[in-house]
């Protein structure tokens, strides 16, 4: 049997960072997974969806904008196969990046099914081989989430597909419906209305993107039924049933029940924890509503040595959550004094076109909990570059406390939303207030000037509005 410091079961984003760090600190590490490295966001999510979203923004730009740009494109076709493909070479060579990290950083790999044989030993069973186990003194859980599903949308991954499934059709089906308008099902919302389908979005709440600021979320409405997307909100799918070659749903819209078909239902309704099968009853850990409990600053569970970070102990469901835990998880382990996470100022992103990113209290929640605020806007319509580069939908939305000047939310929805979201999050980490943004020189022209012209318009300082 071999014996280590710390056995990470699960080599996702939470995972495999987990691993490097502990091995960084001077741990003996061992890392298990049956699959690649990288886990869902790696292999099935974060980076190869990103992959089919920049191929679908080429392809509306070549084939509806190029004009603007005196670029003429003619008889623009798609071969819809190679851009599964590349997709796929993508998330491989990333994921083999992953494991030669691992190799670097002299961490044992064990490729197999990891379950908890006692609080310090993990079983590992590889397909065809006997099983075998392997100690450590300090166990982190990461094994992740999969998608949720229920009885009344029953999951064939052939007409009602899941995420996964969506990712690797051979070919845009002629109708889809996406039950679930949150980030996964809105980017590929996008995504194969960009490629031909007719696209419906059923979501319960009042807007898609629920999370969001209202305002962004209602923008992002218009500019999607302008594309020829039906968003159906305050709705609810009661039943859906292949018949056929067809999905026949049954939905309902607050009084109304109506019947429609199509050729591909995706379930995109959230996720629930992995965590069926890995040992945990046997030890007696604490699981709640499908996930791991555990203390949220040292990620220590009910059993003292055996910690969990990631999807697998509930939301925020985010890659770059998942992997602040395990880093904040081993380097407690290791007596580090760390800086407890603040859930409050996480990035949250949306690839579609236009971007959505957001950090911190949307303007509803900032006066439910008694602010007085100052709220500044700046519109792309209004940005030199945003004309420049032909994007000019959407905005920068900055929410203060008016008494200290705190950042208390920032909401953008636009062309690179996701990466100047980056910005703002450096500030409301560093307590920064508006004034602090609207005195900092930002380079022109730039997309990153909106974000100091909305936090001048706050303090009716802006220039350009």
């Amino acid at each position: 049997m071999k014996n280590f410091d710390i056995a990470v079961l699960g080599g996702g984003p939470g995972g495999y960072v987990a691993a490097i760090r502990a091995a960084q600190l001077g741990f003996s590490t061992a890392v298990i997974d049956k699959d690649n490295l990288g886990g869902i966001c790696l292999n099935w999510g974060c980076i190869p969806t990103k992959s089919l979203l920049k191929n679908a923004e080429v392809f509306d730009i070549i084939k509806n904008h190029s004009s603007e740009f005196g670029i003429k494109c003619e008889g623009v076709s798609i071969d819809f196969q190679s851009v599964i493909k590349r997709s796929r070479d993508i998330s491989d060579r990333i994921t083999k990046n992953v494991e030669m990290l691992i190799k670097k950083n002299k961490i044992d790999r064990f490729r197999g099914f990891g379950k908890l044989k006692s609080k310090t030993e993990i079983e590992i069973t590889e397909n065809g081989k006997p099983p075998y186990t392997i100690s450590a003194k300090k166990i982190i859980i990461s094994t992740g989430a999969r998608p949720r599903t229920i009885p009344q949308i029953p999951v064939d991954r052939k007409r009602i597909i899941t995420s996964t499934e969506a990712m690797i059709l051979q070919e845009p089906p002629k109708e889809l419906v996406v039950i679930g308008g949150g980030a996964i099902g809105i980017e590929f919302a996008f995504f194969y209305n960009i490629f031909g389908t007719k696209v419906t979005v059923v979501e319960m709440l009042e807007n898609i993107l629920p999370v969001e600021d209202k305002e962004v979320s209602q923008t992002l409405e218009k500019i999607f039924k302008k594309k020829g997307i039906e968003i159906l909100t305050k709705s609810s799918v009661e039943k859906a049933e292949v018949k056929g070659d067809k999905v026949l749903l049954k939905i309902q819209s607050e009084s109304k029940t109506k019947e429609i078909f199509a050729d591909v239902v995706l379930n995109s309704i959230g996720v629930v924890g992995n965590i069926e099968n890995i040992g945990l009853e046997q030890l007696g850990i604490v699981t709640e509503k499908n996930h791991i409990k555990v203390d949220k600053r040292t990620y220590r569970t009910n059993i003292e040595n055996i910690y969990a970070v990631g999807d697998v102990i509930g939301p925020p469901w985010l890659a770059h959550v998942a992997s602040a835990e395990g880093i904040n998880c081993v380097e407690g382990i290791k007596g580090i004094d760390i800086q407890p996470i603040n859930y409050d100022s996480i990035p949250g992103c949306t690839y579609c076109l236009p971007q959505v990113a957001s950090i911190g209290l949307t303007e509803d929640k900032a006066r439910q909990a008694g602010y007085e605020l100052k709220i500044g806007k700046f519109p792309f319509m209004a940005s030199g570059k945003a004309f420049a580069v032909g994007e000019r939908d959407g905005f920068v939305k900055l929410i203060f406390d008016a008494k200290y000047g705190e950042l208390l939310g920032a909401h953008i929805i636009g062309a690179e939303a996701t990466e100047l979201i980056a910005e703002l999050g450096m500030v409301k980490s560093l307590e920064g207030t508006g004034h602090s943004i609207l005195k900092t020189i930002h380079a022109h022209p730039t997309l990153s000037e909106s974000i100091m012209e909305a936090a001048a318009n706050a303090y009716g300082e802006a220039i350009h509005i």
